[in-house]
């Protein structure tokens, strides 16, 4: 896979998106703009940790009704009371709604890309051909040597937690996309990796010859079943689960290991909370919520920058109801119905089941937080973290 220079991976298109023109090979690359009132010149380098919180599927309205279902009015999430707020637009470079791998690849290399493709420039082709690997701000971190970790409620080798480690021209290569945490391009790769998808990992690594225990004897680096396999002693532990992962666990193993670093860390934290069963996404970023307060608190905000966004939005949204009533009334007779719609119409609730285009909130809380305002594209989220860690992109 050619690796390039941030500079040449974002010049390989000439598309438009975000009112942020990418140009074509050998045209100057101009800077992302810089929403109105953000310092990131007085930010640079205020942070000596970064912590991102990623939910799944979770634009305005999923934190609107989260809030409403946990604590019966709005705006009662702690995530709401981060004092920095923008908006992120999470659109690709040839469509107005994303996915995952898009979204998270944008955030995490500072540049667009195409549906379906993990950190790699737009000038890939969908499961076809490779585009220029963009370095991820996991990569950054690693070749400075901090420690990093990813924790994901989902498959570890799904779009969202893959785009900090890998790169692919398409997301279903989970096989080749797991295998890449252990030949890193830079540092001697993720140190924590916790997350499922064993079942489904094992079944294309078995078609590409190997498995997840060929893997683990090749790299001496066991790979786990569950949390409660990791050794006391184990610093940089991997776990691919069959069923769930406790995400509070995990995340909480991790910092207690990426706390020991000298140098500083970079955690990334993904929960689902996709509304296409709306009580179960509502409910995953309503503990996402709790979640983020307990690291909050346990944190210093004075060296510690906590980023919260979506790498998506998602078509939730309450249209009727009344204060002190149940939000999702009409949930249980939609239940049991087994109705597998994609439109969900309960008594004041109306979910359409599919990715949408708006905006999604990104919040922040700590050292080079202040950057986070106003409408921007989802790239300058990576901005802000380099500025925060005081980290110039390569050229």
């Amino acid at each position: 896979m050619k690796n390039c220079t941030r500079a040449a991976f974002a010049s390989l298109v000439a598309l438009t998106f975000a009112g942020v023109a990418v140009p074509a090979a050998g045209q100057e690359v101009q800077p992302r703009p810089v929403p109105a009132g953000a310092d990131p010149a007085a930010s640079t380098g205020a942070a000596k940790n970064v912590i991102v919180f990623i939910a799944d599927a979770a634009g305005v309205s999923v934190l609107h009704g989260a809030s409403v279902l946990a604590h019966g009015e709005p705006l009662k999430l702690n995530v709401q009371q981060w004092p920095n707020l923008g908006l992120s637009d999470t659109s690709p470079v040839d469509a107005y709604v994303s996915d995952s791998a898009n979204g998270m690849s944008s955030i995490m290399t500072g540049v667009k890309t195409r549906n379906g493709v993990i950190s790699q420039g737009p000038d890939a082709v969908r499961g076809e051909t490779d585009g220029a690997a963009g370095k991820t701000l996991l990569e950054y971190a690693e070749e400075r040597g901090l420690l990093t970790g990813v924790v994901s409620s989902q498959s570890i080798a799904d779009a969202t937690p893959a785009a900090n480690y890998a790169h692919s021209n398409d997301r279903k290569k989970q096989g080749e996309i797991f295998a890449q945490a252990f030949s890193p391009r830079f540092g001697d790769g993720v140190d924590v990796l916790i997350g499922r998808g064993r079942g489904k990992i094992e079944e294309l690594l078995a078609a590409q010859g190997t498995s997840i225990a060929e893997l683990a004897r090749q790299n001496g680096r066991p790979v786990h079943q569950a949390l409660d396999m990791v050794a006391a002693g184990e610093t940089r532990p991997i776990v691919v689960a069959d069923g769930g992962i406790d995400v509070r666990a995990a995340t909480l193993k991790a910092l207690d290991l990426l706390e020991k670093s000298p140098k500083g860390y970079l955690l990334v934290v993904e929960w689902d909370a996709h509304t296409s069963d709306p009580r179960r996404g509502l409910e995953n970023m309503a503990a996402f919520d709790t979640l983020m307060a307990e690291v909050a608190a346990r944190v210093d905000l004075d060296d510690t920058l906590l980023l919260f966004t979506a790498d998506h939005s998602f078509g939730f949204q309450i249209d009727g109801g009344k204060r002190g009533g149940d939000v999702l009334a009409g949930y249980d007779e939609w239940k049991q119905s087994g109705s597998d719609a994609d439109v969900i119409r309960l008594d004041d609730v109306l979910v359409n089941s599919t990715h949408t285009a708006e905006e999604v909130p990104a919040l922040a809380i700590g050292a080079g937080a202040q950057q986070v305002r106003g409408y921007f594209p989802n790239t300058y989220l990576f901005d802000v973290m380099m500025n925060a860690y005081g980290w110039t992109p390569d050229d």
